[in-house]
């Protein structure tokens, strides 16, 4: 909830001329008055719900749901449903009123829609939780199940996060970075799934602008001085193709565009190349409008205007995009070259029909309103499969959160490659897949009882890597079925999947045979199976089912492989079998490397991790980076203790929070503090809103004693309620 207080003149005219805004854009949306009268009275509601409230930059609260509203109407494209769930995305959150109270105003639809919205929040909102990985594995869980329910939740709440963003500047730092990181690492790559390119683009930038400053302001005046240098160029780049698309019939209008800020340096960080190296910084848009006259289709339309432009300028062949032939799996649409100007630029060309322009800007809402109208062709897009299968992998109730973690966010940000079949008929699949793969991507039956396959016409394994263009046919036998050994190699989760289920009606079978595998490779090490070893195992593997079945079954299916057995039981059974790695600062001793996620401090409980080189770093105990590698490489694992002799001098970064209850000389208490310990302070970041003091200090210390010390000190200062040692 935000800070109570009247709202002025200045407020409700502020409010008036953005709900005009609004209103303006639903009208253009939405043909029906009763559909208007709808959202006039969501608008009402919810103006009442947040009056007098505001936001931390100190405007209306109000403002944030109109806000949203026109994102989801006007950069999204959904209707008046969605627009009043916008309008009161936050009342059930932050005011009295519940489910039901919107449900018996404005209908069951509208009021499942702010439920699932609802829950999202309350699960992002949960910062303590959200620190542990297994957790945030299931927060992502529950966000996505709402797409089982229904689409538009996701889509309105990235219409939220969007807003939020263009907001972020208001929050503290270290909420502005949880923030971010969110959005990078789950709206971006879902508004890119869904198709919304405006959306994910723009959150792209702000990202950039906080996390690299430097490279953004930088990019962003390249990209100005380029722009004012370049413009006449552009200008007489498009005036011959204005004049040929005119004299050739097409009704068409010719949009100019530079390449995003933070695609620019995600190609210059990515490829490791200079500002000046980027080809496609120009891109010139032509958008048509089909003429039903013609004899050609569309697609044969898009071909005709690639004819005429490369007919007036070079174009760089292997720059060629055919994406109107073989459209992207979120529904793009689109036939792109790169072409040389007359002045020696290159400038990338998109071309796209107006149907397929509206698909690119507003995604997956402009997909299925087009494909309602019968634009679309007969049977499921990419999209709607890819949606399928997001349904299918959650509701599979053998896969863990950490898995369907992994699973979602590989299958969100994979790159697919194309494929066909012996009749030609164009399949995607993910850069990586095998044949196998393909063979479940066709039916389940036809993985199950696959013997081989024959790629461009060539017999290969069912392991070979498929590539861009290969003409895929499978080779079954009837009495075939699924070998544990495929687990090895197939990519997709739908492949992985299909086997396990086939792999578990012959469960007893692979418990008893990994039973045995693993007391055979214990008895090699010298060791015996222990109810200890077991339950260490267990945990070593991710496996949380509590019965050790789980974990035979495993083995004795290939899914877990015993590589590496004796060094993941040395760190755990002590130091009877492994030394010590001593952190020192004698030059004699082994290269370490103090971990920068967790920054640890001499006499914290350390563990470390040995590279190929030999280097060890060292990560504290309870890092969520330590667990992860922990749980992938618990081969390299080392254990680490502290050399205190050596140490004496050295200075260790630690970053303190703090919150608790505003008051008149708080921050002035916790200067004198630590300025009476005598500590070197790096940088103090401390504010306070709406009665609430939080914020967090990086400070330098000799060991863990000094920080619980000063941490207890701390914590005796009137107001304070928690202090804790966090990650930079």
């Amino acid at each position: 909830m935000g800070k109570i207080s009247e709202f002025t003149t200045k407020d409700y005219e502020v409010i008036a001329r953005d709900y005009a805004d609004l209103k303006e854009a639903a009208r253009r949306r939405c043909s029906d008055p009763a559909e208007l009268e709808v959202i006039q009275k969501a608008f009402d509601f919810a103006n009442e719900a947040h009056k007098g409230v505001r936001r931390r930059s100190g405007e209306p609260y109000i403002l944030h749901p109109i806000a949203v509203a026109k994102i989801v109407v006007s950069n999204i494209g959904l209707g008046y449903k969605s627009i009043v769930a916008a309008l009161l995305h936050d009342v059930v959150e932050d005011t009295a009123y519940t489910v039901d109270d919107l449900r018996s105003l404005f209908g069951d639809k509208v009021a499942t829609l702010v439920d699932g919205l609802t829950k999202i929040k309350t699960v992002l909102d949960n910062e303590d939780k959200a620190e542990q990985k297994s957790m945030q594995a299931e927060n992502f869980k529950r966000i996505l199940l709402t797409l089982n329910d229904d689409v538009r939740v996701v889509l309105i709440k990235l219409a939220d996060r969007l807003h939020n963003c263009r907001t972020i500047e208001f929050m503290p730092e270290h909420k502005r970075d949880k923030i971010l990181s969110e959005t990078m690492y789950v709206f971006i790559p879902l508004a890119h799934r869904l198709g919304l390119y405006g959306v994910k683009s723009e959150m792209e930038d702000i990202w950039l602008r906080y996390k690299e400053p430097e490279a953004f302001h930088d990019i962003t005046a390249k990209i100005n001085r380029n722009i004012s240098d370049k413009d006449k160029e552009i200008n007489d780049f498009i005036a011959p193709i204005n004049e040929a698309l005119k004299a050739a019939g097409f009704t068409y209008q010719i949009k100019k565009r530079v390449k995003t800020p933070y695609s620019i340096w995600n190609k210059m960080t990515n490829k490791g190349i200079p500002f000046e190296q980027i080809y496609d910084l120009y891109a010139v848009r032509i958008i048509f409008e089909p003429d039903p006259e013609m004899k050609e289709t569309e697609r044969d339309q898009c071909y005709h205007i690639f004819s005429i432009i490369t007919g007036l300028y070079k174009y760089k062949a292997d720059r060629v995009r055919d994406w109107v032939n073989y459209p992207k799996n979120n529904g793009y649409e689109a036939l792109h070259c790169t072409l040389m100007s007359n002045t020696g630029i290159w400038i990338e060309v998109q071309i796209r029909s107006h149907r397929m322009n509206d698909i690119a800007e507003k995604g997956i809402a402009a997909h299925w309103a087009y494909k309602k109208d019968g634009f679309a062709e007969e049977g499921e897009s990419e999209m709607d499969k890819w949606i399928a299968r997001v349904k299918e992998i959650l509701v599979n109730p053998d896969i863990n959160a950490l898995d369907l973690l992994d699973m979602i966010h590989n299958d969100l940000i994979k790159t697919d490659i194309f494929v066909f079949t012996p009749k030609g008929e164009q399949k995607s699949i993910e850069k990586g897949a095998t044949a196998l793969d393909f063979a479940y991507s066709i039916h389940s039956q036809i993985g199950n009882k696959a013997i081989a396959a024959k790629a461009n016409l060539r017999l290969v394994p069912l392991s070979y890597v498929l590539k861009t263009g290969d003409q895929i046919e499978i080779i079954t036998a009837e009495n075939e079925k699924p070998k544990k050994e495929w687990l090895q190699f197939v990519k997709t989760s739908r492949a992985r999947r299909a086997i396990l289920d086939q792999v578990k009606s012959e469960r007893q079978t692979y418990i008893k045979a990994g039973k045995e595998m693993l007391i055979k490779s214990l008895a090699n090490i010298g060791r015996k199976l222990t109810d200890k070893t077991i339950n260490f195992l267990m945990e070593e593997y991710d496996i949380f089912d509590t019965k050790p079945e789980e974990l035979y079954f495993r083995i004795g299916c290939s899914a877990i492989i015993l590589e590496g057995l004796e060094n993941k039981l040395r760190k755990y059974y002590g130091i009877n079998r492994e030394s010590y790695f001593v952190i020192s600062n004698s030059e004699e001793k082994q290269k370490y490397i103090l971990a920068s996620c967790c920054t640890p401090i001499m006499g914290e409980s350390v563990v470390g991790f040995k590279s190929s080189d030999g280097t060890i770093t060292v990560h504290t105990r309870t890092c969520s980076n330590a667990n992860n590698l922990a749980a992938k490489f618990g081969d390299k694992i080392v254990t680490v203790k502290w050399d205190k002799a050596s140490n004496t001098n050295n200075l260790y970064l630690a970053r303190v929070s703090i919150k608790g209850t505003d008051r008149i000389g708080m921050i002035n208490d916790i200067a004198m503090l630590t300025s009476r310990l005598n500590t070197n302070i790096r940088r103090i970041n401390l504010g306070a809103e709406d009665g609430i003091f939080d914020g967090h200090i990086d400070l330098y210390v000799h060991d863990i004693k000094d920080l619980e010390s000063l941490i207890g000190k701390l914590k005796s200062i009137d107001g304070i309620e928690t202090v804790a040692k966090t990650e930079l």
